[in-house]
C-alpha cells in the first residue's frame, strides 16, 4: 500500500505548541494535507500517554486509529479521506550530557509499536528525570544509554536522530554534535539505521558524504500546529503497519521505501551561516574568508548546516545508495497561494482560496504532487496551474535562511504576476 507518514510532530503539552495539536486537531488535518500515518509525539508526558491510551485503538500491528473519529472538520463542508489515517506511538527526547570534554545537546526520535513498551520506557525515564513539564522532555542522559534502554523496553522500536544538522540540539550540529555516529553510539551504533535529515537539508546535500551511506534519510515536520504537518513527510510502498514501516527503512533497497517530501533546504531557518540580530548572512566560504566571525559585531557567527555538510564532505556530487534517495522539494501550499494573492499566508483570503482548493481537487499534497497541472488551469487558474509547474520542476527563487530566520522561496520573479 502507498501512504505518507510524517512521524515527528508534538502535542499541546510540549513548549509552543498549538493547544489544536490535539488528537482531533491532528486527524482532521492529515485528511486536509493527504497524510496517513502521523507520529503521536510526546508519548513521555504522563497526561498525553493517557489521553493516548484512552482514545487510540490498534487497527494494525503497530497503527492506532482514532476510537471515535467523529470530529469536527477543519473546513465546513469539506469531508476529507480520513478512513485510513492512523497514529504511530513516537516521542522526542533532549539528552543535554557531556562526553569526551565536551556537552552535548542531541535530540532523538523514538518509535514503538505498542503501548506496553512505551509505559517501560517512560517508568524508566521518569526516575532519571522530569518527565512532565514538557512533551519533549529534558534529560541528563547520555543518548547511547538511552538507546540501550530503548532496545531493553523493547526489541521491535527504534531510535532516529532527530534534525541531525540543527546547529545547538542535533548529532552532528556544529554547537554541540559529534562528528560520526560511532563516536555518539559507540557499541550500539549498529542499532541506528534511518537519519532524520531537517528543514534545512535535504539527501542532494547529505550524499556528499559517504559514511553516511548506510543510513535512511527520513523527513518530517516537527510541527508545532497541525496545519504544518506534512511539509516534510515519508512516502513508503509496504506493508500497512508498524514492522513492514520499520523493515522498509532498515532496507530500502528492498523498495518498501519510496522517499520523501522536503522542504527546499533555503527555505530552514539554519541553512547558511550568520547573525540575525546583524542581518548578515554567509555562504561557507565568506565565512572563512572572516574567520567565523560577525563583520558587524565581530562575534562568532552561527554556524549553519551547509556550512557543517560541508565540514564532513568527502564528495563533490551527491552518491544515492540502490533504493534511496528519491525526493520532492515543495512549498506549502498556502505559500503558493500567498505568493500568487500578494496576501499573508495566513490571512482568510489564502485559506478561503485554499479550503476551496481542498475542497475541488483533494488534499493538499495531491495537488502539489499528483493533481495534473492543465486540470487545475482549466478548474482553477492558469497562474496557480504555472506556480505548481515551476514548484514540481524546481523552478524556484531561493533567498537562504540563516541563524533561526526562515528563508524564502518564491515561484515569480518581481513583476511576473
Amino acid at each position: 500500500m502507498k501512504y505518507i507518514a510524517d512521524l515527528h510532530i508534538h502535542s499541546p503539552y510540549s513548549r509552543a505548541t498549538s493547544k489544536k495539536s490535539d488528537l482531533n486537531g491532528l486527524f482532521a488535518w492529515a485528511g486536509v494535507k493527504g497524510i496517513q500515518v502521523v507520529g503521536t509525539g510526546d508519548f513521555t508526558h504522563p497526561a498525553w500517554f493517557s489521553e493516548l491510551r484512552k482514545n487510540l485503538v490498534e487497527a494494525e500491528p503497530g497503527f492506532f486509529k482514532l476510537r471515535n473519529q467523529a470530529i469536527p472538520t477543519v473546513f465546513p463542508d469539506i469531508i476529507p479521506q480520513t478512513s485510513y489515517i492512523r497514529f504511530v506511538l513516537t516521542a522526542e527526547i533532549s539528552c543535554i550530557y557531556k562526553k569526551n570534554g565536551k556537552t552535548r545537546k542531541i535530540h532523538v526520535l523514538l518509535l514503538v509499536p505498542d503501548f506496553e513498551a512505551a509505559e517501560a520506557i517512560n517508568s524508566r525515564l521518569a526516575v532519571i528525570g522530569n518527565i512532565e513539564s514538557d512533551g519533549r522532555p529534558i534529560l541528563g542522559l547520555d543518548v547511547r544509554n538511552l538507546l540501550e534502554i530503548l532496545l531493553e523496553c523493547s526489541e521491535d522500536g527504534f531510535m532516529v536522530p532527530a534534525h541531525i544538522w540543527t546547529p545547538w540540539f542535533s548529532l552532528f550540529g556544529s554547537k554541540s554534535g559529534f562528528d560520526s555516529i560511532e563516536e555518539c553510539f559507540e557499541d550500539l551504533s549498529s542499532h541506528i539505521f534511518a537519519l532524520e535529515t531537517g528543514l534545512s537539508s535535504d539527501p542532494e546535500m547529505i550524499r556528499t558524504i559517504s559514511c553516511l551511506d548506510r543510513y535512511t534519510l527520513i523527513s518530517n515536520s516537527d510541527c508545532h500546529s497541525p496545519s504544518k504537518l506534512g511539509r516534510e513527510a515519508n512516502l513508503f510502498d509496504t506493508g500497512f503497519n508498524f514492522p513492514c514501516m520499520k523493515q522498509a527503512l532498515q532496507d530500502p533497497s528492498k523498495g518498501g521505501f519510496r522517499g520523501t517530501i522536503e522542504f527546499y533546504p533555503e527555505e530552514g531557518k539554519y541553512h547558511q551561516n550568520g547573525h540575525r540580530k546583524c542581518n548578515i548572512c554567509l555562504t561557507p566560504e565568506e565565512t572563512i574568508q572572516y574567520q567565523g566571525v560577525c563583520p558587524v559585531c565581530k562575534k562568532p557567527l552561527t554556524i549553519g548546516v551547509m556550512h557543517r555538510v560541508s565540514e564532513l564532505a568527502d564528495r563533490n556530487h551527491p552518491v544515492y545508495p540502490q533504493g534511496q534517495d528519491s525526493f520532492i522539494s515543495l512549498i506549502p501550499l498556502t505559500e503558493v497561494l500567498s505568493e500568487i494573492l500578494q496576501v499573508g499566508a495566513g490571512s482568510k483570503t489564502v485559506l478561503k482560496e485554499y479550503a476551496g482548493l481542498i475542497k475541488q481537487f483533494g488534499s493538499e499534497l495531491e495537488i502539489l504532487m499528483d493533481t495534473p497541472v492543465d486540470r487545475i488551469s482549466k478548474l482553477h487558474s492558469s497562474t496557480l496551474a504555472e506556480a505548481i509547474t515551476r514548484l514540481r520542476e524546481g523552478n524556484v527563487i531561493r533567498k537562504p535562511g540563516f541563524d533561526g530566520e526562515y528563508g524564502t522561496i518564491r515561484l515569480f520573479n518581481s513583476g511576473e504576476l
